[in-house]
């Protein structure tokens, strides 16, 4: 359903964010791997008119349907299951009538609408069991169909999402102080079972990359360390101004590929070494201006379900963010996460830029008296 707004009323300062940071992702690609930069300007194109399209709709129109979306939301990460390309140990991928997509990219959009409706429907009883239980129940189903790919990084990043999106709802600080006494001997005890050899909880891969953070002198992690290093190197070569993007008269962790994935996931390496400080200074301001933005947004969005919407885009912004920078670094074992609108990816770019038009349209609706969502 497509409503008409005023054009002063849209938010320009968060799109130019989008479009200067996701420029530089396009350029960063390009200069990593030459083959893949048209397919990351179709994927900002692409992106574009989709958040265009969104965030002329009405959000409350949409979460009408928020079950509707539940549901193909666990057919499509069941499909990946069953008829999902491997690649790498993983199976996250599955391609319908040609066009392949990682389902997970797209779930993380969907939870956050699903859960929008959800919690704004629960506002007074959140903090009753049935209603805590339920919501449990609701998130744990699309959990574990992410985390059987295997997907580790991603079921992290969801679960998180949703304490956002329960704390932000209005859950109660006795309860948060609750879950934080049994969370936290759990995190200790799973921390002290991954680290034994004969463990069955984690994948090798996920397990080695663990034990490569925490023993990162010993040889026999050494191989899985020594990309974290390189990447390091790399954007400490960079110094203040960097060598310049496609820079091949001077030495180059990145091109001569002592840095693999850095298209992907160690992009911000290149940034490092080609842009220099100056250049991941800038990236970083811009991913806290659009994630500050969404919060901005959601402060003033009509009604919770809007807030809820803004809050958690701007959560799954911040999170990956930090932990895609921390992982290039070196603070934190290697997860595979990409960095927003700067890695290449189009699932992922498509998904945040439907996310971006959901929240310009909670913008655009606080200057206006729409009608409220629907009772299911």
């Amino acid at each position: 359903m497509i409503r008409q707004y005023r054009l002063r009323d849209y938010n320009f300062r968060l799109v130019i964010a989008l479009i200067v940071l996701t420029s530089i992702g396009v350029l960063l690609v390009g200069s990593a791997e030459p083959a893949l930069q048209n397919r990351q300007l179709a994927g900002m194109i692409l992106g574009l008119a989709v958040m265009l399209i969104v965030s002329l709709m009405d959000f409350s129109w949409i979460l009408n349907f928020n079950w509707i979306m539940y549901a193909g939301n666990l057919v499509l990460l069941l499909l990946v299951i069953l008829i999902g390309k491997d690649a790498n140990g993983a199976t996250r991928w599955i391609n319908i009538a040609g066009i392949q997509f990682q389902p997970t990219e797209l779930a993380k959009i969907i939870i956050i609408l699903f859960f929008a409706k959800f919690f704004m429907d629960h506002e007074e009883d959140l903090n009753t069991l049935h209603t805590l239980v339920k919501s449990v129940i609701l998130i744990a189903l699309p959990l574990a169909l992410i985390l059987s790919q295997p997907d580790l990084k991603n079921t992290i990043t969801i679960a998180i999402l949703f304490c956002v999106l329960i704390y932000v709802a209005g859950l109660s600080y006795k309860i948060i102080g609750g879950a934080l006494l049994i969370a936290v001997p759990l995190a200790v005890i799973f921390l002290f079972i991954v680290v034994q050899p004969d463990q069955k909880l984690l994948k090798p891969y996920q397990r080695n990359r663990i034990m490569a953070f925490l023993n990162s002198e010993d040889d026999e992690y050494s191989d899985a360390v020594h990309q974290q290093e390189n990447s390091v190197m790399a954007i400490g070569s960079g110094q203040l101004t960097g060598k310049g993007l496609n820079n091949n008269e001077v030495a180059s962790a990145n091109k001569g590929n002592f840095v693999s994935e850095n298209q992907t996931d160690f992009i911000f390496s290149v940034a490092g070494e080609e842009l220099g400080f100056i250049g991941c200074t800038a990236i970083i301001l811009l991913l806290l201006l659009i994630t500050f933005e969404c919060i901005k947004t959601g402060i003033r969005a009509k009604d919770l379900s809007g807030r809820l919407i803004c809050c958690g885009v701007a959560a799954i912004i911040g999170v990956q963010s930090f932990i895609n920078i921390a992982v290039v670094t070196k603070i934190l074992p290697n997860t595979g996460t990409p960095l927003p609108f700067v890695s290449y990816g189009l699932t992922s770019m498509v998904s945040l830029y439907i996310g971006m038009g959901l929240v310009l349209n909670v913008g655009l609706q606080k200057y206006r008296t729409y009608r409220e969502v629907e009772p299911s």
